[in-house]
């Protein structure tokens, strides 16, 4: 389990945090620093592998997460879209839902890869999560959504995602004209891996299978500080 201090590298069947940071329209124009803004999404995960070269977590079936709602308790997305990034916003906790994600993320790239299964572990999709690079700490990892996603099929054909979110985050004030250029620039270089079929797409991922000896990680009190730690 991650003590309070750094360490270099978890080891497999260790239970982290992966966490996103809201945005927030005082920051527009600013440097991102999203080390600094308040955890709006926190799901607990097992390491399945972490090295030099990458970082591999299993989100469980059943997992207690935190995810953000508006202040109504109404899900974000059944928000309208005109309003769906200025309604006051709260947390709320959640059970993830479904067959398990495995989450993929190289140092410094300016995304991560989700892969998704059917029941019966029929592989679905990988999906391309555009965020900012990963900050570790000794509980895990925080990064910021950039809004806009590539999904990613076995046939290797890929489509954008919420672009239409991406806009309105920029029209309201999420995101500022020199940070939205980088992120299209970074979906574009995701597009050219794809495109390459490189790495993790070609790599085998989606035979992958979670060690059934691991538990499903338990959400700590504790989910919103730096540093948090996970119960023994």
């Amino acid at each position: 389990m991650a003590g309070s201090g750094y360490i270099e590298h978890w080891a497999p069947g260790d239970q982290i945090l992966w966490r996103y940071r809201g945005n927030s329209p005082l920051r527009r124009g600013a440097a991102p620093d999203h080390a600094q803004g308040p955890v709006h999404i926190c799901r607990p995960v097992t390491v399945v592998q972490d090295t030099d070269e990458l970082l591999a977590v299993w989100v469980a079936p059943g997992t207690e997460c935190v995810k953000p709602v508006l202040a109504n308790g109404t899900e974000v997305h059944d928000e309208p879209l005109a309003t769906r990034y200025t309604a006051p916003r709260t947390t709320a906790r959640s059970t993830w839902l479904g067959n398990g994600v495995l989450k993929l993320a190289r140092p410094g790239d300016p995304w991560s890869v989700w892969l998704f299964w059917e029941p019966g572990w029929q592989f679905r999709s990988w999906y391309v999560n555009l965020e900012e690079p990963r900050t570790r700490w000794a509980g895990g990892i925080d990064s910021e959504d950039h809004f806009l996603d590539i999904s990613v099929y076995p046939d290797r054909s890929w489509v954008w995602r919420d672009e239409d979110e991406f806009t309105q985050a920029q029209r309201v004030g999420l995101m500022a004209p020199q940070t939205a250029q980088r992120v299209r620039e970074a979906g574009l270089a995701a597009v050219e891996v794809i495109r390459n079929w490189g790495a993790p797409f070609r790599d085998g991922w989606e035979d992958w299978r979670p060690d059934p000896r691991w538990r499903v990680p338990a959400l700590p009190d504790d989910w919103d500080r730096t540093p948090s730690h996970m119960p023994s």
